[in-house]
């Protein structure tokens, strides 16, 4: 790489590095919103949050980098492209492929940058997500106890704690219970959730039992260590399911037994992850298309801008709707790949054509004058 190009390369990067990361940052920020919901209702820590949310970043991420790539772009060529600077380096006797391959540099950058994102980040991320998702709806601290509040569980069962500390100790607890044959309340001093024998169970301390049975016969029994089963209450799956997105290359070309009843969506979404990086590329070369596929202009280049960030919308909606039609339809896979190769060819032929000389058929007739009388 020369010295312009470094320079060139240097001067498309930073503005690229900066879309994507405005793009991130209003994506995290809407990500953020949505996990408000678990420490509104579920209870959950700001730091559950903040883990969720930077979990869904690399899927929100390798959508993104396209779209970064294909504004900064524009942004940092429409500057050099007034400011003379691509002319003066045409002029000092760069070739088009010189001049442009910074940018074809940086747009095979991102598209690997997706490609790895998508084969190995999405996935870890996509399942310690489900994970983190599962420990959080089987979390029954959260579910049943809500400090100072009377919370109704299923089953007719109800929970109220006084005070739960750091550690996960509660004080003062109560806890009603009517199954339509009988009514049992359990007070105890303190408590904590556990697991005995894989089931979850509540375990009192220094307590009391009192049952009204059908027959009005009440039964009272204090307690000094007492278990109360949680697993009727719970009605929550022992397994976490995975989406074909959350998905390794390898589950998805052997997928466990869950997910064998969809082999297209896994295949669809398998093509997917190897061929989304590729808008990258048309993304660049639209972009190239859009500043340096026309004549030189004083007044902007805001109608050519319109029409490539109109065209690369509409490729882009058309390969998800693409992603969709082959979980049904698995010889579409194929237009997966052909789509983008094709508007990148398209925007390469169209930048190409603009930069080749124009010669005018009545100055060839006057040269053929010349060397004739000569």
């Amino acid at each position: 790489m020369t010295l312009i190009q470094g320079y060139l390369f240097r001067q498309i990067a930073r503005p690229v590095l900066a879309a994507c990361a405005a793009l991130a940052g209003i994506g995290i920020l809407s990500q953020s919103l949505d996990q408000l919901e678990v420490v509104v209702e579920r209870g959950q820590s700001i730091w559950v949050m903040a883990k969720l949310t930077l979990l869904a970043t690399p899927q929100l991420v390798s959508v993104i980098l396209p779209i970064g790539l294909f504004v900064g772009a524009l942004i940092v060529l429409t500057r050099l492209q007034r400011e003379h600077e691509l002319t003066a380096a045409f002029a000092g006797g760069m070739t088009r492929w010189q001049v442009i391959s910074p940018a074809a540099r940086l747009a095979m950058i991102v598209t690997l940058a997706g490609l790895f994102i998508n084969l190995f980040v999405q996935p870890w991320s996509q399942q310690e997500a489900r994970r983190q998702a599962f420990a959080i709806r089987t979390d029954l601290a959260a579910l049943l106890v809500q400090e100072g509040q009377f919370v109704q569980g299923p089953g007719g069962l109800t929970v109220y704690v006084q005070e739960v500390q750091q550690n996960g100790l509660m004080q003062n607890l109560f806890i009603y219970l009517d199954n339509g044959k009988s009514v049992t309340t359990w007070d105890a001093s303190e408590a904590r959730f556990g697991r005995i024998a894989g089931a979850p169970v509540l375990t009192m301390e220094d307590g009391s039992m009192q049952r009204y049975g059908s027959n009005g016969v009440l039964n009272y029994l204090s307690f000094d260590h007492y278990a109360f089963d949680l697993a009727p209450y719970t009605q929550v799956s022992d397994n976490v399911r995975y989406k074909p997105a959350d998905l390794y290359v390898s589950q998805l070309l052997n997928p466990p037994e869950t997910q064998r009843e969809s082999p297209g969506e896994l295949m669809a979404e398998l093509h997917s992850r190897i061929a989304s990086p590729l808008y990258a590329l048309a993304a660049m070369a639209m972009a190239l298309a859009a500043i340096l596929g026309g004549a030189f202009s004083r007044t902007g280049y805001a109608g050519r801008i319109a029409k490539a960030a109109g065209a690369f919308l509409t490729v882009r909606i058309v390969g998800y709707g693409l992603v969709a039609a082959s979980a049904w339809n698995v010889w579409l896979n194929l237009f997966q790949y052909a789509l983008p190769i094709a508007a990148t060819a398209l925007s390469l032929r169209l930048l190409f054509r603009a930069l080749k000389p124009r010669r005018r058929r009545g100055l060839s007739a006057i040269e053929h004058l010349k060397a004739r009388f000569a």
